[in-house]
């Protein structure tokens, strides 16, 4: 596989879902993972996080990890967002292999490859939600025009349905819309995948359905997804969940009965109807 120095930058487009469209259609997996091992030192103790992981996500996927603490879904999470490295095997995305890169190659492709989206949002709380979306396009190679950065993050917030917000600080903010400003920053740079780490830890019922009413139209618009859960009801929103237990896949599943937000979202506002009216 070519190295990331060897691949020319890749500059955004101004329509952030066709590009998504486009790129979904490549046949190149998102995410391979080839007898995947991680191993950490603790005194003169080795832990096993991962023992031998096999996994391939294709573009356009929406996949669920799901495991109890001690399962190694962090670790997978963290190694899947080029945070940490395999101790054995390989991980290649994109059909980039991450072996194969220095540190400076690795933050590159992390930065132009992946966006994030965190339980705890990560908002800069003194910038507006224009300002934190623009971000991670300070880092970008090569640098982009202030006035395209702007045009872009703008375009990711309206993606999201907070256009008319993006001059509100974080505080001005409810949760669920927070978490829409980091779903926002993290598809800012045109991603080949989206990594939500609980992303609906933090909200409400209603919130996270809503929350996941964006996750599902924007997969619908071919953004591969992978998302860390360990809540079935939320799981159920993916078309595919991955259960880990000690450091292994036990199971790797398409989901049967998918939850549709919207029609949980109707549901949700009849019930509350019926009680009004009781």
């Amino acid at each position: 596989m070519d190295r990331l120095a060897d691949r020319p930058a890749a500059s955004p487009s101004p329509n952030l879902t066709k590009e998504f469209s486009k790129e979904s259609a490549v046949a190149v997996p998102v995410i391979q993972l080839e007898d995947f091992r991680k191993t950490y030192t603790s005194g003169e103790v080795q832990v096993q996080a991962v023992r031998g992981v096999n996994l391939e996500i294709q573009p356009g996927e929406f996949v669920a990890i799901m495991g109890a603490s001690g399962s190694g879904k962090s670790t997978m999470m963290n190694t899947l967002g080029c945070l940490d490295r395999p101790t054995s095997g390989r991980f290649l995305l994109d059909g980039v292999n991450v072996g194969d890169l220095d540190r400076d190659e690795l933050a590159d492709l992390r930065n132009r490859k992946i966006g994030f989206v965190f339980q705890g949002f990560n908002l800069l709380a003194r910038t507006t939600a224009l300002e934190n979306v623009e971000l991670p396009m300070l880092y970008s190679r090569p640098p982009l025009p202030g006035r395209q950065q702007r045009d872009l993050a703008i375009k990711a917030l309206e993606l999201v349905g907070l256009g008319e917000r993006a001059d509100h600080t974080p505080s001005q903010l409810s949760g669920g819309q927070q978490q829409r400003v980091a779903i926002a920053r993290g598809l800012v740079n045109q991603p080949k995948l989206l990594l939500a780490d609980e992303p609906t830890g933090n909200l409400d019922s209603r919130t996270s359905i809503e929350i996941m009413g964006i996750f599902q139209k924007l997969n619908d618009q071919g953004i591969t997804l992978v998302m860390v859960t360990h809540e079935l009801d939320i799981a159920r929103y993916c078309r595919r969940v991955v259960v880990m237990r000690d450091g292994l896949i036990r199971s790797d599943e398409p989901v049967k009965e998918r939850s549709i937000a919207a029609e949980e979202l109707a549901k949700l506002e009849a019930e509350q109807k019926a009680i009004q009216l009781a």
